[in-house]
């Protein structure tokens, strides 16, 4: 199977909206999975659940990734690992957190990572975010708090706090996918195999400390329950952390941030369908705000995307690496990027 790189297809020789569709169909994935955390997660599972869920996804992903995990130099390896351990990070934080809060407060605590990316993005390079943007990003948290508001709001938590935590985690978690310049020209399936294999390991050196073990808790599963963690293993895990990686060395992470941004928009619908649940007229003001801002947002982003990938389009094609992993004709810090030297790129939840 052919696994897709940088190389192969170059961003600027496409649409942005064919890298925006993706994007938001991981939305609406990471939308489902709130249901499905909430039917398999408890405070003494959490690990082993994840644990799980990145052993059931990470042999699948090495199938896609094929040979090109052997191309892989150390510096690209280290990288990859280093992603792994902040995305375990994330998802530890995300997880404890949904248990311990209500999901009003986890949506829209989770949902500050679209005010908190753009505002990174603006320190790491030096400039400052349009009014345009972050009008658009104020509206969709707005959007977010009204859609939220079902339930109302609880006194906060430790819940609450955690999903804070994730919310900068998160957006730690993009910025570094975007900005390491040592995997910017990596194959986007193999340096997923290292990042999943990274989380493996975090999460296998915390389960003796769990209250459960992983196989304790995947022998009680019920087929139903095995149905869920094979959701978030293979869709909600591999597609959707395989896409954003391809995904963010195309676009801004800004952009990324507001399209990823309509998932609790994606999980209320999945909720009314699938949960019963009856958002009321806020909800769906809420839900008509988050559409109109991720909008808005979108074409406030756009000039700058398109300068960036019309600068990869550009350069000149990445020549096939070798059996040793490195590009003909030269080494590896000596081929060219993916994206110029100063693009910046952009992140994930249950």
């Amino acid at each position: 199977m052919t696994s897709l790189t940088p190389g192969a297809a170059r961003p600027g020789n496409r649409p942005l909206w064919l890298v925006d569709l993706p994007v938001v169909l991981v939305a609406v994935v990471w939308g489902s999975s709130y249901l499905a955390a909430k039917e398999l997660a408890t405070t003494a599972t959490v690990i082993a659940l994840l644990l799980l869920r990145f052993v059931v996804a990470a042999p699948v992903m090495a199938v896609v990734a094929g040979r090109a995990i052997t191309r892989l130099s150390a510096r690209e390896t280290g990288a990859g690992v280093l992603l792994g351990m902040l995305l375990s990070g994330v998802l530890l934080l995300e997880t404890f957190g949904v248990v311990h809060t209500s999901a009003t407060n986890a949506g829209l605590i989770i949902s500050l990572t679209m005010i908190f990316t753009p505002l990174a993005e603006a320190v790491a390079t030096r400039t400052r975010p349009t009014g345009a943007f972050l009008g658009a990003a104020a509206l969709s948290v707005t959007g977010v708090a009204l859609l939220t508001q079902g339930s109302g709001f609880t006194t906060p938590s430790s819940g609450d706090l955690l999903m804070l935590l994730a919310a900068v985690a998160r957006t730690a978690y993009v910025m570094a996918t975007g900005r390491m310049k040592t995997v910017r020209s990596t194959d986007s399936g193999a340096l997923t195999v290292v990042q999943f294999t990274g989380a493996i390991a975090v999460f296998a050196l915390a389960s003796p400390f769990a209250g459960v073990s992983p196989v304790t808790v995947a022998a009680a599963y019920s087929p139903q329950q095995w149905a869920a963690l094979l959701h978030l293993a293979l869709m909600c895990t591999l597609f959707a952390f395989f896409v954003q990686m391809w995904a963010v060395r195309r676009t801004s992470p800004s952009r990324v941030s507001l399209l990823l941004g309509t998932e609790p928009l994606w999980a209320a619908v999945i909720g009314v369908v699938a949960g019963g649940d009856r958002p009321g007229l806020l909800g769906a003001a809420g839900a008509v705000l988050i559409l109109v801002g991720t909008t808005w947002g979108r074409q406030a982003a756009a000039p700058a995307a398109t300068a960036l990938t019309a600068a990869a389009a550009s350069e000149p094609e990445r020549p096939e690496p070798l059996e040793d992993g490195s590009p003909e004709g030269g080494s590896p810090e000596a081929t060219p990027a993916s994206q110029p030297a100063g693009a910046t790129q952009g992140a994930p939840p249950l």
